[in-house]
């Protein structure tokens, strides 16, 4: 198996294609999710993204009438997932690790589980706040921000330890990716801000810089732009998706704050149906993807939010 940088370096300039994949929800059948990634194997991704789901909070009401919170887990597996990933279709894994839900002892020993099934590639997140809450709270003894996951990750790389102090270590050998707003993360108050939190991550130790969804490209040239300015000199992927329902045009700028150009948007609007504001999101996407191919970018990595057959037919446009 290989690193992401490796893979990008090997490709001699060619744009990649690779995927997000979700975990199916706790119960589902894996073979679903399988089944979904099988036709994008025609495009040959080198890596595959599987996303980590933090704990959410519920409430239940019980049968004397009070009401008791109770944590769970609806998407569970990454880990075994990755493994699947792996052994069926011989692609990189790339897990999701998260600060949210967890303390820096469990994030040491997710990784080192990583580590033992030769899984050489992560990404680092801070993550979303726990359901239903607003605001993002480590938890005790865990990470607020990235950068520090990050750093642990690169101590790992190096052979230190949490709790070994000078002791020497086997290192692992991760390529840690991190993510990246063209359009300016939500919660921070400029792009300045935002800027100085991302070099923070690479000058941590990340490898390789994702891209949330955008559908205006020029954000995400200005954004690498500015990146290079900054000293920034990773490889960045853009992150794309292909809008697949009218309320998407709501829903998407909602949860990932970003914005749609006015012509797609008048495009989408215009559509009577479903089934049309698809194929509207289909071809906006292969446009998009194909002005990335040709400004030389080093991927396209597509949130397939559990579905693939319109990524197949972006794909099959581009690649």
């Amino acid at each position: 198996m290989a690193k992401v940088s490796d893979h990008i370096r090997k490709a001699n300039g060619k744009t990649i294609f690779s995927i997000e994949v979700i975990p199916p929800i706790k119960g589902d059948n894996l073979k679903n999710l399988l089944d979904n990634i099988e036709p994008l194997m025609e495009f040959k991704p080198p890596f595959i993204d599987v996303t980590y789901h933090r704990e959410e909070y519920i409430e239940r009401l019980e049968p004397d009438g009070t009401i008791k919170k109770i944590i769970t887990r609806k998407r569970p597996g990454t880990v075994g997932i990755c493994s699947a990933i792996m052994h069926k279709f011989g692609v990189d894994p790339v897990p999701h690790v998260l600060c949210g839900g967890f303390t820096r002892d469990e994030t040491e020993d997710f990784l080192i589980d990583l580590h033992y099934l030769g899984i050489d590639n992560v990404l680092v997140l801070r993550g979303d706040p726990a359901k239903p809450f607003d605001t993002f709270k480590p938890k005790t003894n865990g990470y607020a921000y990235a950068s520090e996951l990050v750093e642990q990750v690169a101590n790992m790389n190096r052979g230190v330890y949490l709790h070994e102090g000078s002791h020497a270590m086997t290192p692992s050998d991760f390529c840690i990716g991190v993510a990246a707003y063209p359009e300016k993360h939500f919660e921070a108050v400029d792009h300045e801000t935002d800027f100085t939190y991302l070099k923070l991550k690479i000058d941590k130790g990340a490898d390789y810089i994702v891209t949330q969804m955008f559908f205006d490209n020029q954000k995400y040239f200005d954004f690498v732009k500015r990146c290079r300015e900054a000293g920034i000199t990773v490889p960045i992927i853009p992150g794309l998706k292909p809008l697949s329902t009218r309320k998407q045009l709501q829903v998407l700028p909602r949860l990932f704050h970003l914005e749609m150009p006015d012509d797609f948007i008048k495009a989408v609007e215009a559509c009577e149906n479903d089934g049309q504001a698809r194929q509207v999101g289909i071809e906006w996407c292969v446009q998009q993807g194909r002005e990335l191919v040709k400004a030389g970018v080093p991927g396209l990595h597509f949130y397939t939010m559990g579905k693939s057959d319109n990524i197949v037919k972006v794909a099959q446009e581009i690649f």
